[in-house]
């Protein structure tokens, strides 16, 4: 039986990692085993750039704060070698940097994620890293505007035109 200052650690850390999924917009739970320490480092950074927090845990801790946190079918996927990363401000930065990391290394696999109060699969955390940057959106968004209103003015003075051919000539002086 561990001790009375060991169990109080663990529930602080469960209390943490609770709060952290909480406050998350989303997160990715990967197995990193097989990465070097050197890759290790380069991947954090990437990740620290982006804004994401990324922290290797122990599956009994991260199962029982996604119980917490209302994510508990991640504990189906919490074996072997886990880390979690999370960002508060950016939904999609851990998914694009994961799943990137996970195609160029073989040995790094995203187990899992959670985005929108939901658990999703790999799959669907492939789906999101594929997702145009926000900025890249709002321009599409702001071009499909300007081709709706263009599109509009040109009916209009199309409208226009055929009404004034109809219309009888002005009087000369």
């Amino acid at each position: 039986m561990p001790s009375e200052k060991v169990l109080l650690e663990k529930q602080e850390v469960v209390a943490k990692l609770t709060e952290k999924l909480q406050n998350a917009k989303a997160g990715v739970v990967v197995d990193y085993s097989g990465i070097t320490v050197a890759e290790d480092t380069v991947l954090r950074r990437k990740l620290r750039e982006a804004g994401v927090e990324y922290a290797v845990v122990k599956n009994t801790l991260l199962g029982r704060a996604a119980d917490n946190a209302g994510y508990g079918d991640l504990k189906s996927v919490l074996e072997g070698t886990t880390a979690i990363a999370t960002s508060d401000t950016d939904e999609l930065a851990a998914a694009k940097l994961l799943s990137e990391y996970a195609e160029k290394n073989e040995n790094f696999k995203v187990k899992a994620g959670f985005f929108e109060g939901k658990v999703i699969d790999p799959a669907t955390v492939d789906s999101l890293a594929k997702v145009p940057p926000r900025e890249v959106l709002l321009s599409m968004f702001i071009g499909g505007l300007n081709n709706m209103v263009a599109g509009l003015a040109r009916a209009l003075n199309a409208v226009a035109e055929k009404q004034g051919e109809g219309a009888p000539a002005e009087a000369e002086a």
